[in-house]
């Protein structure tokens, strides 16, 4: 496959002058995206106060992310980030003596672990599945999920080493012994197409500085239509009443679907970057990205394998996502070094992690695995 995207690479600014392959942690920023932002700043600038034309916005950059899904707007929820949309549900959640286990893997973004875990003296009872060599077999989910689990809690594609998993079967798995499914999808969303009528999970939620070309402070959060139904969030604010310019402080009355776990006043400047970002990508269509990043991701692969690297991801573009993760004992003073040199990776623990998107090239990836052998 020929590099197709090249009209798009020259609205990404820092890529005439570096190699931004950090996608799993920020991408790089679009003129698009920038343009929004600067917008939003006009207006206050210019007409002061805009509250319906900023509400506008957010609004475009829900729906946006509930296309990008294959979801209704009315069931995605406007949150903080990952931790705020996990901890939105987790005090939902009833922690009944017959039905109270939390089940999740060591593979997921410690602050998902820190959010079931403080649920604890509220009667959950949390387990961990281990990984084994850094993946998750699927029969672990049929032995850990019980007819006591409330919910399973799985990373889409995981932080560390890309491992994607098949959130599909999961929820089936799940599912079948009543669980509900919580997607943390915030290394998946933006790099590997995601359905969520398909897959049936029943919570996801992503925010929007990795792959999805945004900046932090503002997440996504889906919600099955029915399963919002039955919950009453405990964490809430205006926007998540039904009528929030009814000023009532006298009642509590949640709007319907995922939209009663909207909190206060959205972050506008990051709704107005979402929205640009969002957009770019649907107009990219992530029918074309997905393959492209596979393609990337096992050139990564057989690259770093052939520089005598070694690789901690699966040694498949079919199991992971687009970060590809390379065994470095000194990962944040290589990450260091090599920003140095012009190239932006991630470190996490001790790896590298190789993280590009549609708007990269193999010569970048080339170069990064170049230096790094070089720096080594």
């Amino acid at each position: 496959m020929q590099f197709p995207f090249a009209d798009y690479r020259t609205k990404f600014p820092i890529l005439k002058n570096k190699i931004q392959l950090s996608s799993c942690s920020q991408s790089a920023i679009s003129v698009e995206v920038k343009e929004a932002i600067n917008t939003y700043l006009k207006s206050w600038e210019t007409e002061g106060m805009n509250w319906g034309g900023w509400m506008e916005a957010v609004e475009e950059a829900r729906e946006h992310f509930a296309t990008l899904i294959n979801a209704d707007p009315a069931d995605i929820a406007v949150v903080s980030s990952v931790s705020h949309a996990a901890s939105a549900i987790a005090t939902s959640l009833n922690y009944e003596a017959y039905k109270n286990k939390i089940v999740l893997t060591d593979m997921d973004f410690p602050c998902i672990g820190h959010v079931w875990l403080s649920q604890q003296d509220r009667g959950a009872e949390i387990s961990f599945i281990d990984a084994d060599d850094n993946q998750i077999p699927l029969e672990k989910y049929e032995t850990a999920i019980t007819n006591e689990t409330l919910l399973t809690s799985v990373s889409h594609v995981a932080y560390y080493n890309g491992f994607q998993q098949d959130i599909k079967e999961i929820a089936r798995i799940a599912h079948s012994k009543g669980s509900l499914l919580f997607v943390d999808a915030y290394q998946s969303a933006g790099n590997v197409v995601i359905d969520v009528k398909d897959s049936d999970v029943d919570f996801l939620a992503s925010g929007l500085q990795k792959y999805l070309l945004g900046i932090p402070g503002i997440a996504f959060l889906y919600i099955k239509k029915q399963v919002a139904e039955e919950l009453k969030p405990k964490v809430t604010g205006w926007f998540g009443q039904g009528d929030p310019f009814a000023f009532s402080i006298k009642e509590v009355t949640y709007a319907s679907g995922a939209r009663k776990f909207d909190t206060g006043t959205p972050a506008m400047i990051n709704g107005f970057a979402a929205k640009a970002g969002l957009k770019q990508l649907l107009d990219v269509g992530m029918e074309q990205v997905e393959p492209y990043l596979k393609e990337l991701s096992d050139f990564t692969i057989q690259y770093a394998l052939e520089k005598g690297l070694t690789v901690k991801s699966p040694l498949s573009a079919e199991w992971k996502g687009s970060s590809t993760a390379i065994y470095i004992p000194n990962a944040s003073e290589m990450e260091g070094a090599m920003k140095q040199h012009g190239i932006i990776v991630s470190a996490r623990k001790d790896v590298i992690r190789i993280a590009p998107h549609f708007y990269n090239t193999k010569e970048d990836i080339q170069e990064a695995v170049d230096l790094l052998v070089r720096l080594s």
